[in-house]
């Protein structure tokens, strides 16, 4: 291709590629360019391969475009991609144009009329973190969760969707939730948190628009992760579209470290259907499936558990540089993550393509589902609660839910209700809740106090074993 002006699909990445790596005005030009020089060099190349011979042929998971995406999205140009920083804003619109290149439709534009309501990629929300009180984040943040829609090539179900999201923010240069705070304000890239979550998605964007489902499928990038899960719940709190026409959410977060052909899947008894679907398309070479019920989480699958819909959750398991500043580029496993896209594209085109609905199952909880393995406490003691994280102006600590079969779940706590008093502690917020919680030990018994609406409301609880 030396020598020549792309054309055709290559031409699409040529330009798009172009427009995002080149200067803007949150990067100066010189550190952009060496930035985006390998990146271009990558997607050039995968772009000249020749196309599938025969006109709708699927086409392969390219991990040569993964590891460009990963590449980019973790360059120190973009400093970590904070919410509410200039990298947050390149990243989202590096992933608004990479959509816009292959052809995906904003969904803000479904439904939309008149001139106040320009179509575009972006959601806009202010994240609201709960921890802004106890730390030096911002109270309001203003950002944006990334949206497109591939139209389902059946009229009679294109008006339901499949999600697939994946969170597009890490650390930046802050030490909040950082492992490694003795480095202070070194950038931390999130490579595989998760900069090859947002590449599986995009990646799964271009193999599904080339030959769509029968439904829609919405691609989503969240921000506001990091914080607590915010853009994943702004969207569900203000979906644009029924949330009752989504048939499945795939959640994608730290999919780049296959080792070992290890694959943990979160999920698969949130619908009667879904186990079965897991297991046929984990097809040779089969990786080593860690197949987990639950649809909670430390992760944007969550809220939309909590409303009631199947989800699943691809995760490549954690290593040493989770959330610290060695989280980089060159430790993608790309083969790896080409694997997990070619599963998740098997699994997206059952959900998409299947007659009926999935049928959405409360599915039993473990202690050990997710949360537990991420939180870093040392402490034993569980509840099943899970917090409202944008609940900020909340005096107390409001649930989004609580995990089926926990002990929060036997003591009648759900979402919506605000505890303010566990185990005879006042609870202020998220962070006063933690202390008196893990104040105590499994097999105790204490009193937990929340408003329900106006009324208090006195439970007794005994609180379980994390990981028992």
């Amino acid at each position: 291709m030396a020598g020549e002006t792309p054309r055709g699909p290559a031409a699409a990445i040529f330009v798009t590629f172009a427009e995002v790596h080149f200067p803007t005005e949150s990067m100066p030009s010189s550190y952009a360019l060496r930035a985006a020089l390998p990146v271009v060099a990558l997607i050039l190349a995968a772009a000249c391969r020749p196309a599938p011979s025969v006109i709708g042929a699927p086409a392969r998971p390219d991990s040569a475009l993964l590891a460009a995406d990963v590449r980019y999205l973790a360059s120190d140009a973009l400093e970590g991609r904070g919410t509410g920083s200039a990298g947050n804003d390149s990243a989202r619109a590096y992933i608004s144009r990479r959509l816009r290149a292959l052809g995906l439709t904003p969904l803000a534009a479904e439904g939309c009329t008149g001139a106040a309501c320009a179509p575009g990629y972006e959601q806009p929300f202010v994240a609201r973190p709960a921890a802004a009180a106890r730390s030096a984040l911002p109270a309001q943040i203003p950002t944006a969760n990334v949206v497109a829609v591939i139209r389902g090539s059946d009229p009679s179900l294109r008006g339901q969707y499949v999600i697939l999201g994946a969170h597009l923010d890490h650390l930046g240069r802050s030490t909040f939730g950082a492992l490694d705070p003795e480095s202070r304000d070194a950038i931390r890239n999130g490579a595989d948190d998760n900069a090859s979550g947002v590449a599986a998605i995009l990646e799964l964007a271009r193999l599904l628009r080339a030959q769509p489902t029968k439904r829609s499928v919405a691609i989503v990038a969240f921000s506001g992760e990091e914080l607590g899960v915010l853009g994943s719940a702004h969207f569900v709190d203000h979906p644009p579209f029924p949330l009752d026409s989504v048939q499945a959410m795939l959640n994608f977060d730290m999919v780049g470290r296959l080792r070992d052909d290890k694959l943990m899947v979160y999920g698969t008894a949130t619908a009667s259907e879904m186990a079965g679907i897991v297991s046929a398309a984990n097809v040779a070479p089969p990786f080593k499936l860690v197949a987990i019920g639950d649809g909670t989480g430390p992760s944007d699958h969550a809220p939309f558990y909590l409303k009631n819909m199947p989800v699943l959750h691809f995760f490549t398991d954690l290593h040493d540089d989770y959330h610290r500043a060695t989280d980089d580029a060159d430790k993608i496993n790309a083969g790896g993550m080409a694997r997990v896209v070619a599963m998740a594209e098997r699994i997206t085109r059952d959900i998409g393509d299947r007659a009926a609905r999935l049928t959405f199952v409360r599915a039993p909880s473990h202690a050990t589902a997710g949360a537990s393995s991420r939180s870093g406490s040392g402490s034993q003691a569980y509840l099943g609660s899970v917090p409202d994280m944008g609940a900020a102006d909340v005096k107390g600590m409001r649930l989004s839910g609580v995990r089926p079969g926990s002990p929060a779940d036997a003591a009648g706590l759900k979402g919506g209700d605000v505890i303010v008093e566990l185990g005879g502690t006042a609870v202020s917020d998220l962070y006063s809740y933690t202390d008196a919680l893990y104040s105590h030990q499994p097999g105790d018994k204490i009193t937990i106090v929340v408003l329900r609406g106006t009324e208090r409301v006195t439970v007794e609880v005994t609180l379980g074993k994390r990981g028992g």
